[in-house]
């Protein structure tokens, strides 16, 4: 039975990991390959999206109740948070004239990421600049809409840990 469980939580956990890492992936095709400079809120979302992949990692690996509360409920403020970050970036950030010095760009230099992998981390572009389509959707809701999956398997994932251990 604990098998059962434990597999229950394989794929949502599986997918906490696979997909934020993705997007990041495709973040970088979009910027090394077609061009599309990111700002300091699409850049803060990157960090987000490896953060929750981070998170999760545990939960796939270990899969105890304890690593898949933890994993799961940290993964679920992470993207609460990344949520708020591309609403920001569309509703604030890309109507500015510059994104210099903002919440964004203060957590990123604070983590010393832009300056040690600059071309993941560093953003090139103003949030103006940066503001893109892609098919027909602006670039931050498609980060959007995977925070709010993201979180959606999340919550699955807390609902289901306490089967694990038994």
């Amino acid at each position: 039975m604990a098998s059962a469980a434990r597999s229950r939580v394989a794929l949502p956990a599986l997918a906490l990991v696979v997909l934020p890492l993705a997007a990041v992936a495709a973040a970088l095709v979009s910027q090394h390959r077609f061009g599309m400079l990111p700002c300091p809120w699409c850049v803060l979302q990157r960090l987000v999206f490896v953060a929750i992949a981070v998170a999760a990692l545990p939960a796939l690996l270990l899969r105890t109740p304890w690593t898949v509360r933890l994993g799961a409920g940290l993964a679920l403020l992470l993207s609460l948070a990344g949520a708020a970050a591309a609403l920001w970036q569309h509703f604030v950030a890309s109507s500015a004239a510059s994104c210099n010095l903002t919440l964004a760009d203060r957590i990123m230099a604070a983590t010393g990421l832009d300056q040690a992998f600059p071309s993941v981390f560093a953003a090139w572009a103003s949030c103006a600049d940066a503001a893109v389509k892609l098919f027909g959707l602006p670039y931050e809701f498609w980060s959007l809409a995977l925070f709010a999956g993201l979180a959606v398997l999340s919550l699955v994932l807390l609902r289901r840990p306490a089967a694990a251990g038994r």
